[in-house]
C-alpha cells in the first residue's frame, strides 16, 4: 500500500489490433473497428488514458445490452455547399465524427469552410484525435460535442450539463508544433474519475462533490450521485451550455440533460456533435500563416516564467511529448486494467492484449 503502481507496457500496434479484434468479434465492421481503435489508442499514446482503450468494457457492455448498434453505419446528408449533417444511427461515435470531419475538410478545400452536425451518435472518445484529422489535412478546426449530465448549472446542485470537451486546432509552421486544444469545462474530465476508480486512487478534493454536496476525494462517492465541478464557476457552466446548444439543440440530438452516458445501459446515448474545418490560407498565403503560427509558438514557450515553473508548454505539446515516449516504450497499464480488458477477450474468444493477435480479415 502507498507504493507506486507497477505498469504493464503494451505496444501501440498490439493495442490497436486488440481493439479491432474485440470490436469485429462484437459485430462491428472492420473499417469502423479500425476507426474506433485509432481514436482510442491515440488517446492512450497522448496520455489521455481516461479516453483510451479502457473504455472498451463499457462500450461492449452497451452492445450486449442492446443500447449501441455495432452494425450501424453513419449516413451523410448535404444541406448546403458548406453544411452537412451526419446521422450516426446509434452506432459508435468515432465513425460518425470521422465522416463528419472528412466531409467538412472536403468542403473547406473548395469553399474555404465546411461544417457538419452529427445526430443520434455516441461517445467519440478524445476530441483531439478529430482535431488531429483536420491538422493532418492542413486545416484549422473546431470540434464540439455534448455528453451526459455531470455538472450542475452554476448555483445548482443537480446534474444537468455534460462535461463536454471544447476542442480546436491549427497546423503549425516549421520549427513549431500544431496548436491542439482539448479541454473539459469542468475542473477535470469525468473520465479521470473513472480512471482513479479503476486504479484504486484518490482524486483531488476540488474535482467533485458527493451526493450530499460536499467536496470529496473518493471517486466512488463522486460517481455515485455526486457532481463534477465546473472550472471557473459560472464560466465553466456557460461553456457546458454552449456545447449543448451547438451539439445537442442544433443537431436534433438529446440535450438539456437528456444524453445517456457510456456507462449507462438503459437506453441509446443520442449524443450530438458539431465540427468545423477552416482553410488557413483564406486571408494570406499558407506560408505566411504557418510563419505566424511559428512566431506565436516561440513567443509562448519562451515567455518569462513564474516562480517554480521550469518550462512553458504550447497547447498539445505535453501530449505530443508523451506520444513520442509511448511510441518508443509502450502504453502503460496497471494489471487491473489489463485483467478487465482480457476478461472481454475471454468473453469474445479473441487473443488477449499483449499476446500474438491475428485477424483473418486483416
Amino acid at each position: 500500500m502507498g507504493g507506486l503502481p507497477e505498469y504493464v507496457h503494451v505496444n501501440h500496434r498490439d493495442a490497436r489490433l486488440f481493439v479491432v479484434s474485440l470490436l469485429v468479434a462484437s459485430g462491428v465492421s472492420l473499417q469502423n473497428a479500425e476507426t474506433v481503435a485509432l481514436g482510442l489508442v491515440q488517446a492512450d499514446l497522448r496520455g489521455v488514458e481516461s479516453h483510451g482503450i479502457n473504455r472498451l468494457p463499457s462500450y461492449l457492455a452497451r452492445i450486449r445490452n442492446g443500447v449501441l448498434d455495432p452494425k450501424a453505419e453513419p449516413t451523410l446528408t448535404q444541406i448546403t455547399p458548406v453544411v452537412a449533417q451526419v446521422d450516426g444511427h446509434n452506432g459508435f461515435g468515432f465513425p460518425a465524427a470521422h465522416l463528419a470531419m472528412k466531409t467538412a475538410i472536403e468542403m473547406a478545400k473548395t469553399l474555404g469552410i465546411g461544417m457538419a452536425s452529427v445526430k443520434h451518435s455516441n461517445h467519440f472518445g478524445m476530441s483531439a484525435w478529430i482535431v488531429q484529422q483536420a491538422v493532418d489535412a492542413g486545416m484549422m478546426s473546431l470540434v464540439f460535442t455534448n455528453s451526459s449530465p455531470a455538472l450542475p448549472a452554476w448555483g445548482g446542485k443537480e446534474k444537468l450539463l455534460g462535461v463536454s470537451p471544447i476542442a480546436c486546432g491549427a497546423p503549425g509552421g516549421e520549427g513549431s508544433i500544431p496548436f491542439i486544444l482539448d479541454m473539459a469545462p469542468s475542473v477535470a474530465a469525468r473520465g479521470k474519475i473513472h480512471k482513479a476508480k479503476r486504479r484504486g486512487e484518490k482524486i483531488p478534493g476540488d474535482w467533485a462533490l458527493d451526493a450530499e454536496g460536499r467536496p470529496t476525494n473518493d471517486p466512488d462517492k463522486a460517481l455515485d450521485g455526486g457532481v463534477m465541478l465546473p472550472m471557473g464557476g459560472p464560466k465553466g457552466s456557460g461553456l457546458a451550455i454552449m456545447m449543448d446548444v451547438f451539439s445537442g439543440v442544433l443537431s436534433g440530438s438529446a440535450f438539456a440533460g437528456g444524453v445517456t452516458g457510456p456507462y449507462d445501459m438503459s437506453q441509446p446515448g443520442d449524443v450530438g456533435h458539431f465540427l468545423v474545418a477552416i482553410k488557413p490560407d483564406l486571408f494570406m498565403s499558407m506560408d505566411e500563416f504557418k510563419g505566424r503560427m511559428t512566431t506565436l509558438y516561440h513567443r509562448v514557450v519562451s515567455s518569462k516564467k513564474m516562480e517554480g515553473v521550469e518550462r512553458i508548454y504550447f497547447p498539445g505539446e505535453i501530449e505530443l511529448l508523451t506520444e513520442k515516449k509511448r511510441l518508443a516504450e509502450g502504453i502503460p497499464f496497471v494489471q487491473a486494467e489489463i485483467d478487465a480488458l482480457n476478461k472481454e477477450a475471454e468473453l469474445l474468444k479473441v487473443g488477449k492484449i499483449g499476446e500474438s493477435l491475428r485477424l483473418e480479415c486483416l
